[in-house]
């Protein structure tokens, strides 16, 4: 039964909530978990843990609406990112139980609605996507950090989602004798319908736009890529035209994306989610309700459950 938590602290609507994949343990508890949400209207920080601490509780560096938070790598220390209506980007890190904010990114110029940390092989990357139109990369390397920022979407950009690092197939591949060839991409989701996929160029230090996925009738509101790399790729599209769609590439293809259509929801969809897998598939949408996608050995996919309040 799912654990339900009446008294968060927050006095507005909680729009996101993040965990760590591996929460850092504290001296004294050895099965802590750690978690953070934030409220749309009240800039507040809910750190959760045994003993219910709350930390930047009326914090200066947060003066507006707070989108999205995303945790860094445990490789690199207790670090969280988080993104807000002002258009700028914080990093937070913990040191000696307190809360710090270390760094403060201003490129953008609108609401930067969603982040992402790369996956850990690639570095410290973080992927910010704003209603400016525009993507920008944080990278931290030998102490500094350097952005790269470009135009992805014209009628802005509301989510953006990692590849896994190494190519998926690759791993169980003779012809790659075991060594997964390591990939830098990501994808994004606009305003504008669409869904762009960039890979990174070592030549130019750029980010390309690599392929254009079409068919959504409405916004896209969230993306994600799914984190196998055993077998195909595979990408979830939600949208505000009440449709999730999966979109499919062979690693031995020509890069083609197949795409297959759920069935369309009652209400708009929100949110898409793999699991740590990347086999099932969590839809939330407008109505309170959430449901579990799983593809069968026929290659379609089959709703196994749906949760609702």
């Amino acid at each position: 039964m799912a654990q339900v938590i009446s008294n968060s602290g927050h006095d507005d609507m909680i729009v996101c909530r993040n965990t760590p994949e591996n929460p850092p343990l504290t001296q004294g508890s050895s099965k802590l978990t750690q978690r953070l949400s934030l409220a749309r209207r009240s800039p507040r920080l809910l750190w959760q843990t045994a003993s219910n601490l709350l930390i930047g509780q009326d914090n200066q560096d947060l003066r507006s609406a707070v989108w999205c938070v995303s945790w860094a790598h445990p490789k690199y220390g207790t670090i969280l990112a988080s993104s807000s209506y002002d258009s700028r980007v914080l990093i937070w890190r913990e040191a000696s139980s307190q809360w710090s904010c270390i760094s403060t990114f201003t490129l953008h110029t609108a609401s930067v609605n969603l982040i992402a940390w790369s996956p850990h092989e690639l570095g410290c990357l973080l992927a910010c996507a704003s209603s400016d139109g525009q993507v920008s990369i944080l990278e931290f390397r030998e102490g500094n950090w350097s952005s790269k920022i470009f135009p992805a979407h014209g009628q802005g950009v509301n989510a953006v989602s990692w590849a896994p690092a190494v190519t998926p197939g690759s791993l169980v591949r003779r012809d790659a004798g075991g060594e997964g060839a390591v990939q830098r991409k990501f994808v994004t989701g606009g305003s504008d319908n669409k869904l762009r996929i960039w890979a990174f160029n070592p030549k130019t230090g750029e980010y390309p736009c690599t392929q254009e996925l079409l068919g959504h009738t409405g916004w896209v509101r969230d993306v994600a890529w799914a984190p196998t790399v055993l077998s195909k790729s595979y990408i979830a599209s939600a949208s505000q035209d009440k449709t999730v769609r999966i979109w499919t590439s062979e690693p031995r293809g020509d890069g083609e994306w197949k795409c297959t259509v759920l069935p369309e929801f009652e209400a708009v969809v929100w949110r898409v989610s793999w699991s740590l897998s990347g086999n099932v598939l969590a839809v939330s949408g407008g109505d309170n309700k959430v449901s579990l996608w799983k593809e069968n050995l026929s290659g379609e996919w089959e709703c196994v459950k749906w949760i609702e309040e």
